[in-house]
This record gives structure tokens, sequence and C-alpha cells, in this order.
């Protein structure tokens, strides 16, 4: 039994951690150079780095908790604790730890982008720059209108893609060489700004005075098309206001564009899937913007893949 899995963020990682548990093989393609998705870490040099999508992760159901308990006991995670209050559970070293985990046994095959997925003898056959493979069954986790396009004439209730909604994100990932008198996290201190995190405060981090700043969705759908440079030189300029330090103080600073950054309005349901259950999509547009409802979706495609095709 061949299966693909297209993505390789929470949601893809999920499904296949669930697949591989039982003896199965699937192979994960993912166009970017990391895994994780939105759960990302930037690095540079001198120990900057920076978890410039998803913050931390919390748990509403038990079996979501026993994940995050055995990143945590695995080394891949810990607890964000700020002012002696728990934040939520951080990947170790940086956010992409959480996938990490997943990933752990899984194949992966990155910057291998999935453009097309077509129907031949029997089997699905994926395109990117040239041909992927043949085969059983796919589950496609990308982002719901790239989902959209690759699953183009194949998936039957594809329409259904249309009601999700996002919301953009710009991000600015700052490290500074002088200290400034900020709580580690702020919710919506300034119009333009929706989060400030020291992230250099998550556990397992080092010594860098690193911050990363998220703009409120309404300043990001608005900026959402400059060139990265300006975007970062809007964004550091009210983040030096907000916090009083100069820009000779600024190490480093680059900025994120997340076109896909949370969701707003999900489709309600785990997933999508064609009439013989060999196609699904899921992802976190399914069920919510949170790191558990990608967990979620591509756990219960798991389980029905499993279930619909006598694999368990």
């Amino acid at each position: 039994m061949r299966i693909a899995i297209i993505g390789a963020g929470m949601a893809g990682l999920s499904c296949a951690r669930a697949l591989v548990d039982v003896g199965l093989h699937p192979v994960v393609f993912d166009k970017g150079r990391g895994i994780g998705g939105r759960v990302a870490t930037r690095r540079g040099s001198d120990g900057i780095q920076f978890d410039h999508g998803a913050q931390f992760a919390t748990a509403t159901s038990p079996e979501f908790q026993s994940v995050l308990d055995s990143a945590k006991r695995a080394g891949w995670a810990d607890d964000w604790v700020s002012g002696g209050q728990a934040l939520g559970v951080v990947g170790v070293p940086g956010m992409t730890g959480l996938a990490k985990h997943l990933a752990d046994g899984v194949e992966v095959k990155q910057s291998t982008e999935v453009h097309a997925i077509e129907a031949e003898s029997g089997m699905w056959h994926l395109n990117g720059d040239g041909p992927l493979g043949a085969f059983d069954l796919v589950v496609c986790t990308a982002p719901a209108p790239q989902t959209a396009v690759v699953c183009a004439n194949v998936l039957p209730n594809a329409a259904d893609l249309d009601a999700v909604r996002y919301d953009a994100c710009l991000t600015l990932m700052v490290a500074l060489d002088a200290g400034v008198d900020l709580p580690d996290t702020q919710v919506s201190p300034t119009e333009e700004i929706a989060w400030i995190a020291r992230d250099s405060s998550k556990p397992g981090r080092g010594d860098a005075a690193c911050w990363v700043v998220q703009a409120t969705p309404e300043w990001s759908v608005r900026h959402l098309e400059m060139d990265k440079p300006d975007i970062c030189a809007l964004l550091l300029e009210r983040f030096l206001s907000h916090c009083g330090a100069a820009a000779k103080d600024v190490r480093h600073a680059a900025a994120h564009r997340w076109r896909y950054a949370q969701v707003a309005q999900p489709l309600g349901r785990p997933f999508l899937t064609n009439q013989d259950n060999t196609l699904y999509a899921g992802g976190d547009w399914a069920l919510g913007p949170k790191v558990e409802h990608a967990w979620k979706s591509g756990t219960e495609i798991a389980r029905d893949l499993l279930r619909q095709h006598d694999l368990i």
C-alpha cells in the first residue's frame, strides 16, 4: 500500500505518525527546506533564533496532551513559564522540535512541491517539476487555497474549501544588543501589533535578546504585498517606538509574510474525502487555528484511512 502525504506541517506529520505507528510507510512531500509548516523556527548566526509562526501549543484533549507530554519526555519540548505563569508548551530548541518529534522515523522529501494530482489506472499520480510517483492513497494537508489547486478536478467536494477564511500575519524578527523593559509577552500592545514575545525567554534558547513581533490581521492585510525589507522597516519602527530601544541597538532584523497565518473561518469537520476514500484533504483549516486543531485533523484522517481500507 503506497501512501503519499502532501505537507509536513503538524497535520501531515500527525497523519504520518499514526500510519508509521501501525507499520505503514507513507512518504511525506513538502515544498519547504524544513518541516513543521507554521510551527516554525528561523535560525541565524551567533545563537539568534526566532519562533516566527505558532508561539506555543496548548491541549484541550487528553490525546493531544499525551502527544505534548511525549515530546517533553523525548527532549523535544518543554513548558514555557513566565512570571510564574505557564503560557503553553514550546518545542526545544525551537518550535520545530514538536514537528521533529512527530517526524521520527517518517520519510520526508523536502524541497519537493506537488503541483497536481491525477488519476490513472487506479492509482494517484503526483506531479511536481516532474513525476513524483504513483500511490494508492493520498492525503493533502496544504493550506486550503493550495489544496484547492492541487486537488482540482479530483476532489468532488473541493468547493467546500471556498468557505474557509484565513487571517494574514506579517512578522518581525529582531535581535537587540541592549535590554528593554518589557514583559516576556504582550497581547495587542499597540493598534498595529497583535503580539510581542521575548523568544529568548523560552526554555532551551540561547542568551541573545531575540524578539518576535506579529502584526494585527488588519495591518497585515494592508501591507501584505509590500517588499519584505519595507515590511521589516515599518514593523521595526513601531517596535522600537514601543519598547524604547534605539536603531543602533538592533543587531538583526527581518520580516516574514504569513499569507495563510491563522484560520479565521474553518471548514467545521476534520477532513474532506472522495467517494472511495483514497484521497483525503485536511489541516488546521478544517477545525481551527490552534496547533491541536492541525494535529486532530491529521490524526482523524489517519484513523479513517485505516478503518476504510481495513489496515488495522
